[in-house]
């Protein structure tokens, strides 16, 4: 049975599941209702951050244009463009093992594309959502879904995983921020140009 978590609430992930190494990380959401003239193409990303909360290099930055780390321990499965379908929409697959030890937190962001010419923000899209399951067995572990907080943000934290000592939790950000992609790029430190 997956853990619901509320904003702000944190669990650990791997204390109740020893030997838990490979987890999937799946974020959904409901396509565009509102006429905005275009689909809703939401991008996932993880940011690698060290202690300092900032990426140590350019390919600490998992996305759309970058979709493997050189560990191993992080591939974004690819961009879906519309949001279509039930289920997860992207897929980032975490090898915990792999994570390099200067990682101390991965944060998933979801971001709109294209957002101020398409005139779109979170406040239009429905039902987002970030969960966690274990890849080999396909059991849920936890879910956060993220409600309806957001109204201008075209970017969000919907949560990051963490190490604890030698545990790795969860905490449900839900953290809205405008300017995009290039404003959480800021954010975690990476150069943009």
């Amino acid at each position: 049975m997956p853990i619901n978590l509320q904003k702000g609430q944190k669990v650990s992930l791997t204390k109740g599941n020893p030997g838990l190494t490979k987890v999937v990380v799946g974020l959904g959401w409901d396509i565009n209702q509102f006429d905005t003239g275009g689909d809703f193409d939401l991008d996932t990303a993880a940011f690698l951050l060290a202690d300092s909360g900032k990426v140590t290099r350019p390919e600490d930055f998992v996305f759309y244009g970058n979709l493997q780390h050189p560990s191993g321990g992080v591939l974004h499965m690819g961009d879906n463009l519309t949001g279509a379908g039930d289920g997860d929409d992207e897929q980032i697959k975490i090898n915990l093992s792999l994570v390099p030890a200067n990682v101390s937190k991965i944060a998933f962001t979801v971001t709109i594309y294209d957002a101020e010419q398409r005139r779109q923000n979170f406040g239009q899209v429905n039902n987002a959502f970030i969960r966690i399951y274990n890849e080999e067995t396909g059991e849920e572990l936890l879910r956060y879904d993220l409600g309806e907080d957001f109204s201008i943000e075209t970017a969000a934290v919907f949560g990051e995983l963490y190490k604890n000592g030698s545990e790795w939790k969860f905490n449900a950000i839900g953290s809205g921020y405008q300017g995009g992609l290039a404003a959480l790029c800021a954010n975690y430190g990476v150069d943009t140009e």
